[in-house]
């Protein structure tokens, strides 16, 4: 395969940043680019590029207080992104694509570990339900296309990312970003810390250069129409991880918990046994401290000269 005709939507993001650094050749779209929810937008770069394999991750994201004030945003958004998208895929015959989907995809009474199987089998988490919802058809129009026109489309749905080159929006942040930011923020102002939720909170997290390379790895080796879980899947609870940022970032102030805000579903561990069946090797996971050490001493060389502050 001729790596420069590979395309990656969302190519400015995290994860596209994370892929160009193993995959430099491809062509890595931004927003400037075009806009992916304009039909005449997407049809122009498909015919310019003419790519043969597309790695599909633009998608307007947040967390949760960002899902919960735009939830019509959140589902037109992506709507039109996903359709746009793999409808061009399909017309300018693309050989794979790979798009990446989320794990609130999943129903919020989901048996654990979650399984790609049950994607389908309930509503999901009331406060990202919009945003749940249309990833959930990026998965059924794949599958569509694939029955229907033979398209090698897959999706893949990864836990909670981090790392460089986030998005360090307060009000549109997922929750490491967040809390590396208000801790840093609080230690230059010698003020307390005021974090959402009690920090009960169980989440899995993986690292996006681990993520790129997981990527990488199944666009080569995975052709299959379900939908395939990547990821780290060691749970940790959002308290701990507040305090190893807390002892990163060296703040000495004190860590308040508002419990009258939103925290989220309790926990939504995964299962990745079929990536493992695949061949992924799970011990090659960064470590977790290892990761969060290197994504503060990012956030603090580049602030406040990153997403979302500048």
């Amino acid at each position: 395969m001729d790596r420069s005709k590979i395309l990656v939507t969302g190519g400015s993001g995290m994860v596209g940043t994370a892929l160009k650094k193993i995959l430099p050749e491809a062509i890595y779209l931004a927003s400037q680019d075009g806009d992916l929810r304009n039909e005449f937008d997407v049809a122009h770069i498909f015919k310019e590029y003419k790519p043969q394999m597309v790695f599909h991750l633009a998608g307007k994201v947040g967390g949760v207080k960002a899902n919960m004030d735009h939830l019509g945003d959140f589902f037109y958004d992506n709507i039109l992104m996903n359709t746009n998208v793999l409808d061009a895929c399909r017309q300018y015959n693309v050989k794979k694509v790979l798009s990446l989907l989320s794990t609130c995809v999943y129903p919020d009474d989901a048996k654990y570990p979650l399984s790609e199987e049950q994607i389908h089998n309930g509503i999901p988490h009331h406060t990202n339900f919009a945003y749940a919802h249309a990833k959930r058809m990026l998965d059924v129009q794949s599958r569509a296309y694939r029955i229907q026109h033979g398209c090698n489309f897959v999706t893949a749905i990864p836990n909670n990312i981090f790392g460089l080159h986030d998005n360090f929006d307060l009000e549109n942040s997922h929750v490491i970003p967040a809390i590396i930011r208000k801790v840093y923020e609080a230690k230059q102002q010698n003020k307390n810390v005021v974090l959402w939720g009690d920090g009960n909170a169980l989440r899995e997290f993986t690292d996006t250069d681990d993520l790129a390379k997981i990527l990488l790895f199944v666009m080569e080796s995975y052709n299959d129409p379900a939908s395939i879980n990547i990821g780290n899947t060691n749970e940790i609870s959002i308290k701990d991880t507040v305090n190893i940022i807390v002892d990163i970032l060296g703040f000495k102030g004190e860590v308040v918990w508002d419990t009258s805000k939103p925290k989220g579903q309790y926990r939504k561990p995964m299962d990745n046994s079929k990536l493992i069946k695949l061949g992924w090797d799970v011990t090659s996971f960064t470590d977790f401290t290892t990761s969060l050490e290197k994504t503060c001493q990012w956030f603090e060389d580049s602030y406040p000269n990153v997403r979302g502050i500048n």
